[in-house]
């Protein structure tokens, strides 16, 4: 199920976007979005890339490191962290990563 066909219902339940995605959509208002990174496994390291809009973050559990511009932040149990918009990132997990993020404006609906 894709965000464009989820109700507003849906997503203030936090149901998964993708079956099997480790994303879900916590809850979201026309200025900023709530998701949850949950149990997401190390593996492929993902692409560099840039976003529409500003990331803050809360470490719930494991480890991760955020690459953000040339700079390498290693994120941990209890680590805020914060991506501006239009930084270039990327994270590569390294034990089990489980984080909450604020978005504004809302990620799912760029």
């Amino acid at each position: 199920m894709s965000i464009e066909t989820m109700t507003a219902e849906e997503v203030a339940e936090g149901k998964l976007n993708e079956a099997g995605d480790v994303k879900e959509i916590l809850a979201s208002g026309e200025d900023v979005g709530l998701r949850v990174w949950r149990d997401e496994e190390p593996g492929a390291d993902k692409e560099l890339h840039t976003n529409s809009y500003e990331t803050v973050g809360y470490v719930l559990k494991g480890k991760a490191e955020l690459h953000l511009n040339d700079k390498v932040i290693e994120l941990t149990e209890g680590n805020s962290y914060l991506v501006p918009k239009e930084a270039e990132h990327t994270y590569k997990i390294i034990e089990t990563f489980t984080a909450v993020e604020a978005t504004s404006p809302p990620a799912h609906l760029q």
